[in-house]
């Protein structure tokens, strides 16, 4: 089923076209809130035009799909795909962004319009990043949620197979985690963040192997690699960065604050460095997890990972589509925000986290509440 909306799918007799559409709304306390609606297009070779107000698709010159652009806030292209140069203006005009990736998720531009920017905040921003005060307690926030969240994945995996798992070393990786956690409160300069955060990155994804319980064949796993990456795990975590990632980069550009200015991360040129701080502590919930589910559900196989030229992984179409509409599924799973005491959805925690962080940027909040999986 090529087309996804949240009402349901569309019937089509245009089947091979692969792309997703994801208009989501949920209901919080009183209050309509909305995901950034997002438009993938993963079939290779499409066009991209406009046509009165509407976003039209093209294959081979054929039209297959269109929609109001007024209902989307982002385009998220991967591989072969090209746009009219009057589709580029129209999205600018309209406040819609468009990014454009590599066919293996990574990232390659982004085209935005006018930005209309809190310049008063992003001004208490770039004073924040000034201080190594600010910077060592802000990258102390995500890496500990990071870390306890890392620890969440593996609690919840021993719970739900216990009798499918060898628990000694999970209980192993487990006590190392805590004490990362415990070296983090004496940690006195951001290097020392950063190596923490990679023993403990090093050690939780030693464990990765057994969280795999199914296709272990077609799914082995020795370590963290990218660029490219070189099995199909890593490939498949490198595609769910990604989206998550521009979901991060969308959520601070909302809330008015400059993606690029970050923390944890080091400034560099074209990097969005208070994405991927933000992005850090919601990786193994809304990346991890879902990569496990995928695989030990057998929802993806073998057949969908193909090896280039080079010796890189990469997904083929219809793989990337099942795992779009699995990122896209969960995003709608409610949760309880254990900060704001509030009922949302994991679709929404990079948009309230960035309000969050904004609120500690200008002093309305004395620290940053990072999220912790509950």
């Amino acid at each position: 089923m090529p087309f996804l909306f949240n009402a349901g799918y569309l019937p089509t007799a245009k089947s091979k076209i692969s792309f997703a559409v994801y208009l989501k709304n949920a209901g919080g306390r009183g209050t309509l809130k909305r995901h950034g609606n997002t438009l993938f297009i993963t079939t290779q070779g499409s066009y991209l035009a406009k046509e009165r107000t509407n976003v039209v698709v093209r294959v081979n010159k054929e039209k297959v799909f269109s929609i109001p652009i007024h209902t989307l806030d982002s385009i998220v292209c991967f591989g072969n795909v090209g746009f009219s140069p009057f589709l580029l203006g129209h999205c600018g005009e309209n406040n819609v962004t468009l990014s454009f990736h590599a066919e293996s998720g990574r990232f390659l531009a982004g085209v935005v319009g006018p930005q209309s920017g809190n310049v008063l905040l992003r001004r208490c921003q770039h004073e924040k990043t000034r201080s190594e005060k600010n910077i060592k307690d802000a990258a102390c926030w995500f890496i500990t949620a990071k870390i306890s969240n890392c620890l969440r994945v593996i609690q919840r995996f021993r719970r739900d197979h216990s009798s499918d798992s060898n628990i000694q070393p999970l209980e192993k990786v487990e006590s190392h985690l805590k004490t990362n956690l415990q070296n983090l409160q004496r940690a006195e300069d951001i290097e020392t963040i950063r190596g923490i955060e990679g023993d403990a990155a090093n050690t939780y994804f030693s464990i990765f192997p057994e969280l795999i319980i199914a296709n272990k064949e077609d799914f082995p796993f020795s370590g963290r690699n990218r660029r490219p990456p070189k099995d199909n795990v890593n490939a498949l975590l490198s595609f769910l960065y990604t989206l998550l990632a521009n979901d991060c980069r969308s959520a601070c550009e909302s809330v008015g604050l400059d993606p690029q200015m970050g923390f944890l991360h080091a400034d560099r040129p074209g990097r969005s460095s208070l994405a991927l701080d933000l992005m850090e502590e919601l990786r193994p919930i809304l990346a991890d997890r879902i990569a496990l589910t995928l695989i030990n559900r057998k929802q993806i196989s073998a057949k969908g990972f193909l090896r280039e030229e080079t010796g890189g992984i990469t997904m083929n179409e219809k793989t990337r589509k099942q795992v779009i509409l699995t990122y896209q599924k969960r995003k709608d799973e409610e949760i309880l925000h254990p900060f704001l005491g509030e009922k949302t959805t994991f679709g929404l925690l990079p948009f309230l986290q960035a309000r969050l962080m904004a609120r500690w940027i200008r002093d309305d909040l004395d620290a940053y509440p990072p999220f912790f999986w509950r």
